[in-house]
């Protein structure tokens, strides 16, 4: 299908690109940006005046609950909110149940994603069997069936020497390992950040060196291997420092942050929402202030929604016992957006955290409008104002902190590959 998008402001910070221009797409490719190939005649048109129009957006972090969890959601569910968002690519972890640990159930989990509406999906594999962090996967026969890196999900290699492994495995076939920094027993029975708020409420505190001593761990292990290590989910100013550090020493790292921990900190737990029970925890002001200034200069490589869909049994409860995760697909857009605006941060660079640059730690040639790539594609209204409610989620889980909150940034149209995935309702 042969698609003219016209009158809008195209923003591909992959190629820096800013201005106001037609996009082309045919054959579900980008066929052109500012000016028609030759003989090109469009079947179908697009108005985006008014509207941003940019690659589609690439999560990091995304857990769409198949297999074994469809009681939480369903991969239809799942993938109709990703459309909303503007989400064309995205990884999800391991932790399915059972885990992602043998090309069936890889190939599978692809299979059942190759419709034209659905995202295009990259899992993520167990690093060890079962995700019990004892024997190792065979991560080559993994990476045949579709994974793209190999991690634990939120859960933690006790065995150092298992995971010093892992790595060097991992490095020698230069497979990426995707690592969670925190400590089990320093975080055991935690809920909330270990401060000032948690000890008001009376809840069991994670302290940050439950993060830092677990950094430091998987940080040298990356230097003694050569290893390509992202850590997943980074959640306070200490580990953004030593992420930092490790560059500066050479050690192959990454790392990205949850889109929820930008704008959230341990007083939102409030009068014990549930809604705020996360993992890793939301931590103090300062270490908010700290992730949001790491993503800007680019120590923090990528902004993902980190989501995780909970059915209403998993948050109706105490806080101590309700269920961590926060739905995040549909919001991952308009949060980016509201850091940037809050940072004043330009559009172009806002925008390559959660596209062209979760593209790159992916090691995929997506997040992008140049010509003859995919032509996924994210059209948003930066204007218009979206209250979030239950039923506006398309996303089976309605846990979220930001219900009930206005946030700008509203998805018009998301093509993939070409195809119209989301379009505004008649």
């Amino acid at each position: 299908m042969r698609i003219q998008i016209t009158n809008g402001r195209v923003v591909d910070p992959a190629n820096n690109v800013d201005r106001n221009t037609d996009v082309f797409v045919a054959d579900g490719l980008i066929a052109g940006v500012g000016k028609a190939p030759a003989g090109f005649n469009a079947e179908a048109s697009i108005d985006a005046a008014g509207c941003i129009v940019c690659p589609g957006l690439v999560d990091l972090a995304a857990r769409l609950r198949e297999p074994g969890f469809e009681y939480r959601a369903t991969l239809e569910s799942e993938m109709a909110a990703a459309a909303a968002g503007g989400i064309t690519s995205l990884a999800c972890p391991p932790d399915t149940d059972p885990p992602l640990d043998e090309p069936g159930l890889v190939e599978m989990l692809t299979h059942r994603a190759r419709l034209p509406d659905f995202a295009h999906v990259y899992p993520v594999g167990a690093l060890t069997v079962g995700l019990a962090g004892q024997r190792l996967t065979e991560m080559a026969e993994l990476a045949e069936a579709g994974c793209v890196a190999f991690g634990q999900a939120n859960t933690v290699i006790l065995d150092t020497q298992v995971l010093l492994r892992a790595m060097q495995y991992a490095a020698t076939f230069g497979f990426p390992v995707w690592l969670s920094a925190q400590d089990p027993y320093l975080a055991r029975s935690g809920v909330a950040h270990d401060g000032e708020v948690a000890a008001r409420l009376g809840l069991t505190g994670i302290p940050v060196v439950a993060e830092t001593i677990a950094l430091a761990t998987i940080l040298h292990l990356a230097q003694e291997t050569g290893a390509r290590l992202h850590v997943a989910r980074i959640s306070s100013a200490a580990g953004v420092e030593m992420i930092r550090a490790a560059r500066a020493a050479g050690i192959k790292v990454s790392c990205d942050v949850a889109a929820h921990h930008l704008h959230l900190c341990e007083n939102d737990i409030g009068f014990f929402n549930p809604h705020a029970r996360l993992d890793p925890p939301l931590r103090a002001l300062s270490d908010r202030d700290a992730l949001r200034a790491g993503l800007a200069d680019g120590t923090v490589d990528a902004l993902c929604s980190d989501h995780t869909p909970v059915d209403d049994d998993g948050k109706q409860a105490p806080f101590g016992e309700a269920e961590a995760g926060a739905t995040g697909l549909e919001l991952l857009l308009p949060l980016t957006l509201k850091w940037a605006h809050e940072m004043k941060l330009p559009l172009v660079k806002a925008l390559a955290r959660v596209t062209s640059d979760p593209a790159r730690v992916l090691g995929l040639a997506a997040g992008t409008l140049g010509v003859g790539r995919a032509a996924d594609i994210c059209i948003f209204d930066p204007e218009a104002r979206v209250r979030i409610t239950r039923e506006r989620l398309k996303s089976q889980g309605k846990n979220t902190p930001f219900l009930g909150q206005e946030l700008a940034g509203e998805v018009r149209y998301t093509l993939i590959d070409g195809h119209p995935a989301h379009t505004p309702p008649l």
